[in-house]
């Protein structure tokens, strides 16, 4: 479902990445694991195409993506939470979660916000609610909740638990738990390995900016 080759990018002049090499099978959950400022970020935001790699391959299902605009993921079913959530604050719940739908000037899908409602039924009790008004735990919940109104095959989770308090921390290895099972392909990034050692299925560590395989996927 994801592919990365050789991937290198640049922050300011400032080499981030450095040959990436990075496999997500289709519906599996891999872990990508460093500590603050090793990479993590840059790599999601290349994959996502918000950041334009100086060399290397982004392949997504099969399609090299690497020089593609960001736009063009969220139609290829790919969905991005944040590490700092940006969410709208003046925006409702709702308004934040359908952002996606509304910038590409597609339709609304209600049965599938209703399914993110089900999953997530804390969100969609107060889906009439500003997202200013909301915990920063909640807040996570409403971006995840945002990336899989068009996430329907891949998810890229970037530190979902950095933040949150336990209680909540636990509800999103719930939900993300639950997701493996939708047989979505789910690449999410922790500082440590705390939160996501029984999610995922295979795992990598990355440090300045290089990646290297240390479990491999389960069949």
């Amino acid at each position: 479902m994801l592919e990365t080759r050789k991937l290198e990018s640049s922050i300011a002049g400032t080499q981030i990445l450095r040959g990436a090499d990075l496999v997500l099978a289709p519906g599996r959950t891999v872990g990508l694991i460093g500590r603050n400022g090793a990479g993590k970020t840059t790599f999601m935001r290349s994959v996502m195409g918000l950041l334009r790699p100086d060399g290397g391959e982004i392949l997504i299902d099969g399609t090299d993506m690497t020089r593609e605009p960001a736009h063009t993921r969220a139609a290829m079913g790919v969905g991005y939470m944040p590490e700092d959530r940006r969410l709208i604050p003046e925006f409702t719940v709702e308004q934040n979660i359908l952002l996606p739908l509304n910038a590409l000037g597609e339709d609304i899908d209600r049965s599938r916000l209703d399914w993110i409602y089900e999953l997530m039924p804390e969100i969609g009790r107060f889906a009439d609610r500003r997202a200013l008004a909301l915990s920063g735990g909640q807040q996570k919940l409403v971006a995840l909740g945002r990336a899989l109104i068009v996430g329907r095959k891949l998810l890229l989770l970037d530190e979902p638990f950095e933040g949150v308090a336990p209680a909540l921390a636990q509800r999103l290895i719930e939900v993300i738990g639950v997701l493996r099972g939708e047989g979505l392909s789910v690449l999410l990034s922790e500082s440590d390995h705390v939160h996501s050692a029984d999610l995922v299925d295979g795992l990598y560590v990355i440090e300045r900016g290089e990646i290297e395989k240390k479990a491999a996927e389960t069949a």
